[in-house]
């Protein structure tokens, strides 16, 4: 059994289609990316306004959510990549020999800080047969445990349940802009990536995701 297969055996998305998650279970899910603040910078009165707005916030939600932290290995890559061709066409060799000073002391620093970037996210979940929809987020959305019995949606009930999904979403994301954390749902696009470089934290550093049109999780 190849890892795409395995994998794919134990996710608990059936599909992921218009920006949703859809799960073996038949519910669905999306997922709204968020900003930080620098808490710690902030002056007392401007940290005790913020967890206050954030706690309106929350009691104001009629639905569950989650919210999810994902830390990853900083990867700067591209901007390397960027100086290292600036530093090639460079003619002044004084400017060229720092540029590839510069190059290798942001190199080492990563490296030996092991400096790492956190994500933020909200997962809203959408579920047709009701109930508190209190499962942890891994065994929901990751799926750690594969379910016994998929569940296939028709594109009519699809379109009615996402309908009623995009209501809470839309609830939720003005919550979030109201406190300035900027949330942004995640296209297909996005969550495939998500899910990618989750599964795949060593290949998503060198190996691009392939074309959407490629993907597709097979049941």
């Amino acid at each position: 059994m190849t890892k795409s297969s395995s994998t794919q055996q134990f996710l608990n998305i059936a599909e992921i289609k218009q920006d949703t998650l859809v799960l073996k279970d038949g519910t669905l899910r999306a997922v709204i990316l968020l900003a930080s603040h620098n808490f710690a910078l902030q002056s007392e009165d401007e940290q005790n306004a913020l967890v206050s707005a954030y706690v309106t916030t929350l009691n104001l939600l009629e639905h569950p959510i989650q919210v999810v932290i994902q830390s990853r290995k900083m990867n700067i890559d591209e901007y390397l990549n960027d100086l290292e061709e600036k530093a090639r066409v460079q003619t002044n060799q004084l400017l060229k020999a720092q540029t590839e000073d510069y190059m290798k002391f942001v190199r080492e620093i990563i490296t030996l800080g092991n400096i790492m970037t956190k994500r933020f996210y909200a997962v809203i979940p959408y579920n047709p047969g009701g109930g508190s929809g209190r499962r942890g987020f891994f065994r929901q959305l990751f799926g750690l445990f594969a379910p016994t019995k998929v569940i296939k949606l028709q594109e009519e009930k699809f379109k009615k349940y996402r309908a009623e999904l995009q209501k809470n979403v839309n609830d939720v994301m003005s919550g979030f802009s109201n406190v300035n954390l900027n949330p942004l749902q995640l296209n297909t696009e996005s969550l495939i990536e998500l899910f990618y470089s989750t599964y795949n934290p060593a290949i998503s550093q060198v190996q691009p995701i392939p074309k959407l049109e490629e993907l597709q999780i097979e049941m």
